[in-house]
């Protein structure tokens, strides 16, 4: 995901002009021009704030891709359900892989789950996401602005470095409390995640940190809904021995 969004090494200065953007390859004419006049439009609307026409274009992008985000969180909480029955069967058949398999699958058929649900929005995701990056990435009149105290065609050494390691850091935190049964490696992405960003936000133009930090905001608070307000409710429901 990372090598993708970072146009696998594509120099930092590297724009382009939203109309030439039409003369591209078929990813540029056909997904990302639209993305970039979408971004185009919003800085209009906000006397060129660009700052807030990404902070607008996040949250509408965010917003229309939620129901698979929802779609992810009812396979994750069917998976959860079923972690009792999965770990008798790791128990029953511990020294037959095999067998073991094919008792999940079938424990999963019988209650219509599919473990790859979980994934899939996370695919789809992808493109859009790419997308977004790239008509922030190429856009030279992005890289003339400015927005509080950043420079968006400049990369900010310290605060928002930080504020994006930070915001990663919550996030992953947040859905660490509740998929660490169905996705072990949860732990080490806590602390990769951050890292990973905040080395590329002291790297790339301020624009694109101020997205990932956009982002990041919008699903710390989509998870406290889906995760964390859920949660404290489902305790409070279980009735007291």
């Amino acid at each position: 995901m990372m090598g993708l969004l970072a146009g696998c090494g594509a120099p930092i200065d590297q724009t382009t002009e939203t109309a030439d953007m039409l003369k591209g390859n078929w990813w540029e004419r056909n997904v990302v021009y639209y993305f970039a006049i979408t971004l185009d439009a919003f800085a209009g609307w906000f006397n060129n704030s660009y700052g807030l026409a990404i902070l607008l274009l996040t949250i509408i992008v965010r917003t229309l891709i939620l129901p698979l985000t929802l779609k992810q969180y009812r396979s994750s909480k069917a998976m959860q359900a079923l972690q009792p029955q999965m770990a008798e069967i790791k128990k029953k058949y511990k020294d037959n892989p095999q067998k073991q398999q094919e008792e999940t699958m079938k424990l999963f058929q019988t209650h219509q789950v599919n473990p790859m649900a979980g994934c899939l929005p996370l695919l789809v995701q992808m493109p859009i996401f790419i997308a977004l990056y790239n008509a922030i990435y190429k856009n030279p009149d992005i890289r003339e602005a400015t927005f509080l105290w950043l420079e968006l065609g400049e990369p900010d050494k310290i605060v928002l470095p930080l504020l994006a390691a930070a915001t990663t850091f919550l996030q992953t935190k947040m859905m660490q409390s509740t998929q660490q049964q169905t996705m072990p490696g949860m732990g080490m992405m806590l602390v990769i995640f951050p890292v990973l960003i905040f080395v590329m936000s002291m790297s790339f133009p301020a624009a694109l940190p101020l997205y990932w930090v956009y982002s990041n905001i919008y699903t710390i608070i989509q998870n406290y809904f889906l995760y964390v307000r859920n949660s404290d409710k489902s305790k409070k429901e279980v009735p007291a021995k």
